[in-house]
């Protein structure tokens, strides 16, 4: 079976951590197809005095070395990249995959109505007219082939700007050759409608006819990106439930309706709780806990683990099922590091959490702030496990690597939804870069962890989908809960999940690798956040980056 993603325009670094990680750590085959921003990419062997015409910063585009065959190529809007990451059969080389990569693009250009594609001898990728002298290249193709297994790909130029190609660059080291497109070869054809092409030529070549599919939706709106993208004011957030509906969600519960007994915690304030509550006001310290309204607070609290909201309550994005405030936030307190550390000694906590609010306003993302918490209490609390759930960083995999050099003992980011709700739920994130965090963290040596709240219009087949990716990139611990909505201005409940759904996918992460999912109606993100790591230890060739278990 053959699992295909489109996932929209991505930035190469990020697809490039997701592709390794899915090379390393996955077992399934798996094809990725999207576009990039605009990116010069090189191999080890290419001649970039030669063949580099400019400056990428000056032209807007990034510049990458990556671990594969040719020479310098270009990736940008209008071009369908696809990087398939198979296990080939019968110990098959290079070349022939290769063969197999070019045979994919030279038959979806004939079905879109390009008859003259082919091969040319002793050139890689896909040609118009090879056997004459007006031959052009339309599709540049580079692999990675190691243990059977296979990573990059093809790149088909729909309808990019080809002043990258032509001015900026010798495309693949070739100058005697041009390049072209299929809107310069007279083919007036969508970005769409080539991806449905290619995907089902691709399931038939390399998942034996059998698939699952998903994408992220097509239809994008920028201008309802906005921080405030809820709506102010009475009634319904109408740019929301547009882009919803725009996912092919509508409608939802009725808020009038009551909720099944299953999802009625029973919460017990005691005089532990009552404690705690006391310490953390006179620390003057948040726990997402309290500014969640979380149904289990008294049961975590009470077994030795919470979870410390850092850097202020107010967020800079606002992600449709989330009630932390959107406010103008204020600046970091210095020292908070120290109040986190001393509130975990108070609270004799053997597990803290420490998550954050999306601080898009500061350089790192708030990301050097969040370990120097992790110091703090490692200083003040050598015994207590820390855990940090942490925002995506925009993808800046240097504020990223503030944090991984902090070594918390479990890296948790959540990716929330499936791909096809990501822009109606978070719009400010996305499917793609959540999967590069994670594989980020996981090439860090990590223990990883991540989440999903359900009930925002997702399929269970999507949700299989979605734990498959995240097995397939090496995540550790998955937790997935049921939403519930905070007010009127957030995302409908689509519907209300019956406990023994969670059961099943429970199975289904486990039996797909995933050393341990928390799976129940009301877990979340922090929920046995201790047995959690304990349970992943014992079940996945993992080692804790410290041995701390108390």
């Amino acid at each position: 079976m053959l699992r295909v993603r489109w996932i929209g325009r991505v930035a190469y670094r990020e697809v490039l951590a997701v592709q390794t990680a899915l090379f390393e750590h996955g077992r399934e085959q798996h094809l990725l197809l999207l576009e990039h921003p605009h990116v010069f990419t090189y191999g080890p062997r290419a001649e970039l005095e030669k063949n580099l015409k400019c400056d990428p910063a000056e032209v807007g585009a990034d510049f990458v070395a990556v671990k594969r065959g040719g020479d310098i190529t270009y990736h940008g809007p209008g071009q369908l990249v696809g990087y398939p990451i198979l296990n080939l059969e019968n110990a098959i080389g290079a070349t022939a995959h290769v063969c197999s990569v070019e045979q994919l693009v030279i038959d979806a250009l004939t079905e879109l109505g390009v008859k003259n594609a082919g091969r040319l001898s002793g050139f890689a990728g896909v040609w118009l007219d090879a056997d004459n002298d007006r031959r052009r290249k339309i599709s540049a193709i580079g692999v990675r082939l190691a243990h059977g297994r296979t990573m990059h790909g093809f790149a088909l130029n729909v309808d990019p700007d080809m002043t990258y190609m032509r001015q900026h660059i010798v495309p693949c080291g070739v100058a005697e050759y041009p390049v072209t497109s299929l809107k310069e070869e007279g083919i007036d054809v969508s970005m769409q409608d080539v991806v449905k092409i290619v995907s089902r030529l691709a399931i038939e070549r390399w998942g034996g006819g059998e698939a699952e599919q998903q994408e992220v939706a097509w239809v994008h709106r920028p201008e309802d990106l906005s921080r405030f993208s809820r709506g102010e004011g009475p009634g319904e957030p109408v740019r929301m439930l547009g882009r919803l509906a725009d996912a092919g969600v509508d409608g939802g519960v009725d808020l009038s309706e009551r909720k099944p007994e299953w999802l009625r915690p029973k919460v017990q304030i005691g005089t532990e709780v009552l404690k705690i509550k006391r310490t953390l006001s006179e620390l003057k310290l948040v726990t997402v806990c309290e500014e969640a309204g979380c149904p289990n607070l008294s049961e975590c609290w009470k077994d030795g683990t919470a979870t410390f909201m850092v850097l202020g309550e107010r967020c800079t994005r606002a992600c449709g099922f989330c009630l932390v405030d959107t406010r103008k936030p204020e600046l970091p307190e210095a020292d908070e590091p120290q109040r986190v550390a001393e509130a975990v000694a108070s609270m004799g906590l053997t597990h803290a959490v420490l998550t954050m609010v999306a601080r898009d306003d500061l350089t790192d993302g708030g990301f050097a702030h969040v370990a120097e918490c992790v110091q703090a209490i490692r200083e003040r609390n050598p015994l207590t496990r820390i855990e940090t759930l942490v925002s995506d960083a925009k993808g800046d995999v240097a504020s990223l690597q503030l944090l991984f050099d902090a070594r918390p003992d479990v890296f948790n980011h959540n990716i929330e939804t499936v791909a096809r709700l990501q822009r109606a739920v978070r719009p400010s994130a996305g499917y793609a870069r959540s999967l590069g965090v994670l594989s980020a963290a996981k090439a860090a040596g990590l223990v990883v962890k991540s989440g999903l709240v359900l009930g925002m219009g997702e399929t269970s087949e999507e949700v299989d989908g979605c734990l498959a990716d995240l097995a397939g990139i090496g995540v550790n611990i998955v937790t997935i809960g049921q939403y519930l909505r905070p007010t009127t201005h957030h995302t409908p409940v689509a519907r209300w999940i019956h406990p023994d759904e969670f059961t099943r996918w429970k199975q289904v992460g486990e039996s797909l690798g995933i050393g341990h999912v928390e799976s129940s109606p009301l877990t979340r993100s922090s929920y046995h956040a201790k047995q959690s790591a304990d349970a992943a230890g014992e079940a996945v060739p993992v080692t804790l980056s410290r041995v701390t278990k108390v």
